[in-house]
């Protein structure tokens, strides 16, 4: 068992730490869940198009077209107010069971003609699985030359917690959410699978930091022997919302808890962000706390919901249909079946929460090229909508 994991596993040691931090330094303060923030003013909902075969991931084209991904392997070009099924040349051993499948996608920023296609995707079987980047070239019709990029390095049962979120930065490096593996009683080897969050020698649990070629930014975040040198950052349950601010730099993620305590946290490199021993959640079987609340050496963060929206594709709003929303983050839910926006001030503080009811379950949520906000709900049909001033 990796050293960190022991170091950390054992609530007493945690608690010891936390007592030997106490007059050393300031103790994070606890965060305030919010149920259900007050609904949104002047704004509705417009159809774009409908029938994305289970939809999960959206991105524009150099062109300003877009792509849709579907869990079962497929993608789809919008055309018009339908979806055009693009042919695929090959997806490595694809798993699409439970929560696995075609996930995100995203395009090389670079790219103004035949552009890298990047997506992510849960590979292998029910027995042995785990979440892979690939990497294709559109050429106006089709994907070709699909090849794996970047596979997780531990091998998983069962079809939980993939992560798979792409946030290309402005160096063309990418990051990539990995979820951690599935609910207890899930095992990774002689671990829990939501363990392994915490250990820098696994790639479950966290969010990676990765060439446009699959392979790790320099030494990585930590640049240590025993730490995997792609983990960017570490401590996540199951990131599914990556967004970043044009202006400040800051990088926010969403991220689903177990029974309550989903969060919005802000990623910075080397960061531990707690799971599992530190959280707002209670365990899916007995109903008990899972770790603190506060532990030192943890990020908070800085939104917290129960009971879960379950919360899955995040934007960070810089267009001018909403002036008055500008600055403000909007994450998708899929239990909530609604957006919910996050006002943030100049230095990323939440400020207010509205809630943009929607009546399905949302996948994904993106700015598109056009300034506009839209929608991408989670059917076996789903639908693009945009939101739009009233």
């Amino acid at each position: 068992m990796p050293s960190i994991v022991r170091k950390f596993l054992s609530k007493k040691l945690v608690l010891a730490a936390a007592l030997a931090t106490v007059g050393a330094a300031a103790v994070a303060q606890e965060v305030t869940p919010v149920d259900k923030p007050p609904l949104a003013k002047g704004w509705k909902l417009e159809t774009v198009a409908t029938g994305a075969p289970q939809p999960w991931g959206m991105a524009w084209l150099p062109d300003g077209r877009m792509l849709v991904t579907g869990k079962q392997g497929t993608l789809h070009l919008l055309n018009g107010k339908s979806f055009q099924e693009i042919p695929l040349d090959g997806l490595p051993n694809l798993y699409a069971s439970g929560q696995g499948g075609l996930l995100d996608i995203a395009v090389h920023p670079a790219d103004k003609t035949n552009p890298r296609i990047y997506m992510t995707m849960s590979s292998g079987s029910d027995d042995e699985n785990r979440t892979v980047l690939v990497q294709g070239v559109f050429d106006g019709k089709r994907v070709t030359g699909i090849k794996q990029l970047f596979a997780v390095n531990l091998g998983k049962s069962g079809g939980q917690h993939f992560g798979s979120r792409i946030l290309f930065l402005p160096d063309n490096t990418l990051l990539m959410s990995i979820g951690d593996g599935g609910n207890t009683p899930q095992r990774i080897g002689n671990m829990l699978a939501r363990d392994h969050a915490q250990s820098l020698a696994s790639h479950t649990g966290k969010i990676l930091h990765l060439t446009d070629t699959g392979q790790p930014v320099g030494k990585g975040a930590f640049a240590r022997d025993d730490a995997r040198p792609e983990i960017y950052s570490y401590g996540h349950r199951n990131v599914q919302g990556l967004a970043r601010d044009p202006k400040s730099g800051r990088v926010y993620a969403n991220e689903h808890g177990s029974r309550g305590g989903d969060e919005i946290n802000v990623i910075e490199a080397g960061k531990n962000y707690g799971w599992p021993l530190q959280s707002y959640t209670l365990d899916y079987g007995t109903r008990e706390p899972i770790g603190m609340k506060v532990v030192p050496g943890t990020v908070q963060p800085i939104v917290v919901w129960t009971p879960s929206p379950a919360p899955s594709g995040l934007a960070f709003y810089t267009g001018k249909a909403f002036p008055q929303w500008q600055g403000s983050l909007f994450s998708g839910s899929l239990a909530g079946q609604d957006v919910r926006r996050v006002q943030l001030d100049a230095q990323g503080k939440v400020t207010a929460q509205e809630l943009l009811p929607v009546g399905k379950r949302v996948r994904d949520v993106r700015q598109g090229p056009d300034g506009q906000l839209y929608v991408l709900t989670d059917e076996a049909k789903g639908s693009l909508l945009r939101i739009v001033p009233r």
